[in-house]
């Protein structure tokens, strides 16, 4: 009885958390200090039904699954030790959920960088039971998952002075083994791939992991990792330059093109077929749309044939009905004892007056 009310009072004050947006903890995997990790909002699948949230609980760490809409508490479990759905970027992007919705995998909060191990848990998002509880020897954050759960992606850091010095690892988790080649692009040199990442996106299916660095003082470019294969792209922005922190991406519906976008909007598109870059098409100019205090133009000249067409019209008609007969029109309006004469204002205007 009592476990049962202290599980009570740990739901609510775990949706309390959620509902104000409770401050986040630090230390979410990323080796940069001050970055919050996913927080209260957990991790969730596009479209999907339930969220993951994973909450301190004294010296452990509560995981809930929660529905989207509403915030039921579906079903919750206590985890003996620190965990955190983790961050992959600095904008707090939220990842640690396969794209089938059937593993969730949570990490170690970071203390001190670098660290002398690394810990994850992944549990059965079903029953959020522990599939397996992973500790590697050295400084790990979480990178990815592939489509169906069964590998891992981190991002090992491989200087103990210089976090944006790194590798990518892929961890089996049928074997449970850490594979021994890192994962790179063939075509681009490892030692000018480095840097921070800024923002992240997927592709609708989930294969297809974006990440956006900064270069690490060089160019930027995009790290498109392919999940289900385990191989890495390195796409150059040679043309973005600044300040990095407010680009975002947005993937198309289809998931053939992904665009870097700005606050006045996108900046570059990425086919996501040929990696190939492009610049997005020119806006129209607004002044080219109007005339004289803004007058719109295109919505004006349809409107003045309508009132043209409704001119002709009434004309037609009026003048066909001079052309009757006196006796053809007797009893279809009321006669006059003294019709006013005609006046010259009188004159139908087509148009307003």
């Amino acid at each position: 009885m009592a476990r049962r009310m202290i599980g009570s009072v740990v739901l609510a004050l775990v949706l309390a958390a959620i509902a104000v947006g409770a401050a986040p903890a630090y230390g979410d995997g990323l080796p940069v200090p001050g970055v919050a990790d996913a927080g209260p909002g957990g991790v969730a699948l596009p479209g999907g039904e339930d969220r993951y949230v994973a909450l301190p609980a004294g010296k452990d760490t509560l995981v809930a699954r929660v529905q989207a809409d509403g915030g039921e508490v579906r079903r919750s479990t206590v985890l003996e030790g620190d965990y955190t759905v983790p961050a992959v970027a600095l904008d707090g992007s939220p990842d640690g959920l396969s794209a089938d919705g059937g593993t969730l995998t949570l990490i170690n909060p970071r203390q001190r960088f670098p660290r002398e191990d690394t810990s994850f848990v992944v549990l059965d998002t079903s029953n959020l039971a522990i599939r397996e509880r992973i500790t590697l020897r050295g400084d790990f954050s979480f990178d990815a998952m592939s489509p169906d759960g069964s590998r891992l992606y981190l991002v090992e850091y491989l200087s103990r002075r210089d976090a944006t010095e790194y590798a990518v690892r892929a961890y089996d988790l049928p074997s449970g083994r850490l594979l021994p080649e890192p994962i790179e692009d063939p075509d681009e040199p490892a030692s000018e791939m480095g840097g921070y990442p800024i923002t992240r996106s997927a592709s609708p299916d989930g294969r297809w992991a974006y990440t956006l660095y900064d270069g690490s003082g060089g160019h930027p470019f995009v790290h498109a990792l392919d999940t289900a294969r385990g191989e890495a792209v390195c796409i150059d922005l040679h043309g973005l330059n600044g300040n990095l922190n407010n680009l975002r991406f947005e993937v198309s519906p289809d998931g053939g093109e992904l665009a870097v976008v700005g606050r006045e909007g996108p900046v570059t598109l990425v086919d996501t077929q040929t990696f190939e870059t492009s610049d997005p098409p020119q806006p129209p100019d607004p002044a080219a749309e109007t005339d004289d205090g803004g007058v719109p133009w295109g919505f004006v000249a349809p409107m003045a044939v309508v009132l043209l067409l409704g001119a002709i019209a009434l004309g037609s008609a009026m003048h066909s009905r001079r052309r009757l007969h006196p006796d053809a029109t007797r009893g279809l309006a009321p006669e006059l004892d003294d019709p006013a004469p005609a006046r010259d204002d009188d004159a139908f205007v087509a148009g307003p007056r």
